[in-house]
């Protein structure tokens, strides 16, 4: 049975959705201003990686994950361009998904943006301002009113009187209470706005994963996922609403993925050291690339932080390789997955645990070693297969290992080198098979001589 670590609860609890064989599941999004930074990717990563495994455990799953297209950010940044919102954000959403095609991810069921439920998000406001849990203020905002919800900080484990008594003096004096947040903000100058019952405006950003919540899901889902820096107050404020107005309970399994650190260190812009995932893409091989971040992103648990060095990243690549490799010198034939096979129920016991990537990713390592052992195509399709579950191993396995020749003429050149260089080994010339040798080097070229041959692969 499916094991999944809840937030809320703080522990692994087995997975028992509303309804028998199908989950309702929502992630956060991206804010699209820019391309978005590897941070971001890992959690993309983790939750593309989470539906594909609900799918492979024969449930049928509604994955939504929201787009914010209206905020300050994006407000700015069009500003700075000089170009209309909707330009900016247009371009941003095609660059994203580009980006996640390139990791390899499945598209979303349902991508839902901010601004195409202004009135879903203006309806739940006004449902939360008859039952007493918001105000509009003088200044034209609208608040939720924090105390008014008893349950307010049991997802992040805080308290309102802890909170409250490390606020300082409150500069927004519209609210009643420092720690209430805006559900809407009155229009400013040159800012997109909509109208509304309160005036012109526009959402804050914890109304919008509600309203798009209850829109695409209802007003209870199975699970709710995010990156672990959107637990306060972003989450915490989605529960204050949706529960508020509804009376319901909102989620039932909530799950946060961890951070990713760069060379030990927190990605911070003062430290210049964040990077976006194109840019990271665009410096690997584009056959290997993709792939290998992903991989990269899925190595270490979701709930643990992982470290981004360039080196890492390299190490990625080359368990990669190995696996592809086995694949390549042994080809595989397509296999229905037995899970009564010991190496596939291994594989699923450790998915099951809370989606334990690094024990099922040991798992294929150790088939790796069978296969090379043994040359069982049969083995060699159970790890292409189970590979795939996760989103892996489904490149042509040569290419993979060949890495990015420009084309076919490419790797003819290289394979016309290696056949010259065989042919003065022969010739007994090892001068000229070490100089052909060489010049294969040159070219980023590692050459592996095994009982059927030479084979080749990018360095």
């Amino acid at each position: 049975m499916l094991r999944i670590h809840n937030s809320l609860a703080r522990e692994k609890q087995a997975f028992t959705p509303i309804e028998p064989g199908k989950v309702r599941m929502y992630v956060c999004g991206l804010t699209v201003y820019d391309y978005f930074h590897i941070g971001n990717a890992r959690t993309l990563t983790v939750f593309d990686m989470v539906y594909r495994w609900l799918q492979t455990a024969g449930y049928e799953v509604r994955y939504v994950r929201n787009i914010t297209d209206v905020d300050d950010k994006i407000i700015e940044r069009a500003n700075r361009n000089g170009e209309p919102i909707e330009q900016l954000t247009t371009r941003m959403v095609a660059a994203m998904h580009e980006d996640c095609d390139r990791l390899l991810m499945l598209r979303p069921d349902a991508e839902p943006r901010a601004t195409q439920h202004i009135g879903d998000m203006q309806s739940m406001i006004g449902t939360l301002i008859g039952k007493g849990k918001a105000y509009a203020a003088d200044n034209g905002d609208v608040y939720y009113a924090v105390r008014e919800f008893p349950g307010y900080g049991k997802l992040s484990g805080k308290s309102i009187d802890d909170l409250r008594a490390g606020e300082r003096v409150a500069v927004n004096t519209a609210k009643r209470d420092p720690l209430d947040f805006v559900l809407w903000k009155a229009a400013k100058p040159h800012e997109p706005h909509w109208t509304s019952p309160w005036g012109n405006g526009r959402p804050g950003w914890n109304i919008e994963c509600s309203a798009m919540c209850a829109a695409e899901h209802g007003e209870t889902l199975d699970i709710h996922g995010g990156g672990w820096d959107l637990q306060f107050p972003h989450h915490e404020g989605e529960i204050a609403q949706s529960e508020g107005a509804s009376g319901k309970p909102f989620v039932h399994y909530w799950m946060h993925a961890a951070f990713l650190n760069m060379d030990n260190e927190k990605m911070s812009k003062s430290l210049g050291n964040v990077f976006t995932t194109r840019e990271v893409l665009n410096k690997l091989d584009p056959v290997q690339g993709g792939e290998t971040v992903r991989f990269f992103l899925l190595r270490g648990h979701y709930r643990s932080e992982i470290n981004y060095t360039w080196d890492i990243l390299q190490d990625a690549r080359g368990a990669l390789v190995s696996l592809y490799t086995a694949l390549r010198d042994i080809p595989p034939v397509a296999v229905t997955i037995d899970w009564n096979e010991p190496y596939a129920a291994r594989f699923r016991a450790a998915m099951d645990d809370d989606f334990n990537t690094p024990m099922a990713f040991a798992v294929l390592f150790e088939l790796r070693n069978e296969i090379n052992r043994t040359r069982s195509s049969e083995l060699s399709g159970l790890l292409r297969a189970l590979g795939g579950t996760l989103g892996f191993l489904q490149t042509d396995p040569a290419s993979f290992v060949h890495g990015g020749a420009a084309d076919d003429a490419e790797a003819a050149e290289i394979d016309a080198l290696i056949l010259a260089r065989a042919n003065a080994k022969k010739a007994r010339d090892f001068a000229e098979a070490d100089r052909l040798r060489d010049e294969i080097k040159a070219r980023g070229i590692i050459l592996e001589d095994g009982a059927n041959g030479t084979t080749w692969r990018r360095s």
